[in-house]
């Protein structure tokens, strides 16, 4: 559609004279900040990094996202109006009150940041790394940044271990291949998926089963059931890890199944980096969440109505941020939303299209 011409920026006829904010130019931030452009209010996106893009930008590596794609849905945006304002860290550059007192309406899109940490023995030690910072680091290589050697975490010619089965894990599992890695191995705690769909995840409910990707068809070694116990090292560096296999019982009326560990299974194995991609806990919330006052749910995320507006009014908040970590085209649909909400609460009506997620936004 782009090489035909098809897609073309589409500014508004008219100016609301409203102002709004997004605070996070991921994939929700952005999807909301056209819309609400297109509204005709005045939009304003926020990035803390050097480059706008969130996750789409630092998160996804370029084998599965080359970042001209993202580039060029932001030129369109621009022309289109949007102003953008990277390497502005938000509830420290710009106090929340400022934020406030200078837009109509702000809309929270910071993504769900705060990592799951392994908190066991050894795992202070070097070459243990967060998944994120694995991944952001190469996409800063590949636009052309200098990362200090001191600084440089590299898969090149190392033993590597990626803890966490999921897509960040395969996202590493990639990275790692290109990087030139000797061998990679991906452990998951919890069992194998089957590869079809069982009784009980009928359709239409979603197919838990087996997911592989293209890094995985490349190479490494995955296994399941495996539960790290600890690492161990030599002058401060890790060296290996020590881990044993588990089993899990039947569910009980919760439906959790027990785990418990098998007997005599216990292993070590020579490592030189591990990788933690084990998921994210909830967004950050000293700063500027927690200077905004907006409430949370059980969960540490942001809670909102089914307007995407927060316990403060006038404050919104949508994508991970909200709903915990999900996929980018939840974030999309939940960005789309959120201004069609916030677009209702500054002129009392609104056109824009619903993604078809929340018929509440229709009344």
């Amino acid at each position: 559609a782009w090489e035909l011409g098809l897609i073309h920026p589409e500014p508004p006829e008219i100016r609301t004279g409203k102002t709004v904010a997004v605070v996070g130019s991921g994939p929700a931030g952005l999807a909301a900040a056209q819309q609400l452009n297109r509204a005709g209010h005045t939009v304003t996106v926020f990035e803390r990094a050097d480059r706008i893009g969130g996750l789409l930008r630092y998160g996804i590596p370029d084998f599965k996202l080359e970042k001209w794609i993202l580039d060029r849905r932001l030129r369109q945006m621009e022309e289109e109006g949007v102003i953008f304002r990277p390497g502005v860290n938000v509830g420290k550059d710009i106090t929340a009150e400022e934020l406030r007192a200078g837009f109509d309406a702000v809309l929270v899109t910071a993504g769900s940041t705060v990592p799951r940490d392994l908190k066991i023995p050894g795992r202070e030690l070097k070459g243990i790394h967060f998944a994120m910072e694995f991944l952001t680091q190469q996409n800063r290589i590949n636009a052309g940044d200098t990362i200090p050697p001191a600084h440089r975490i590299s898969a090149r010619g190392k033993r590597v271990v990626i803890l966490g089965g999921g897509d960040t894990g395969s996202d590493c599992l990639g990275t790692c291949h290109r990087q030139g890695a000797k061998e990679v191995y991906q452990f998951e705690l919890l069992p194998k998926p089957p590869t079809h769909r069982t009784r009980e995840h009928p359709w239409p409910e979603w197919p838990f089963t087996l997911t592989t990707s293209h890094a995985h068809e490349e190479g490494g070694r995955r296994e399941w059931c495996i539960n790290t116990t600890h690492f161990s090292g030599e002058n401060g560096h890790v060296t290996k890890l020590h881990a044993v296999r588990v089993e899990f019982g039947p569910p009980d009326p919760g439906g959790r199944r027990p785990m418990s560990p098998v007997p005599g299974s216990e292993f070590e194995m020579e490592v030189d980096l591990v990788l933690l991609a084990l998921g994210f806990l909830h967004p950050q919330h000293n700063g500027l969440l927690d200077d905004l006052g907006v409430a949370y749910d059980a969960r540490g995320n942001v809670k909102t109505g089914p307007d995407y507006q927060t316990s403060i009014p006038g404050v919104f908040a949508a994508g991970d941020a909200r709903r915990g970590q999900s996929l980018i085209v939840w974030a999309i649909t939940e960005g789309r939303e959120a201004a069609r909400g916030i677009d209702r609460f500054l002129t009392g009506r609104s056109l824009l299209p619903l993604a078809g997620a929340n018929f509440a936004l229709t009344k």
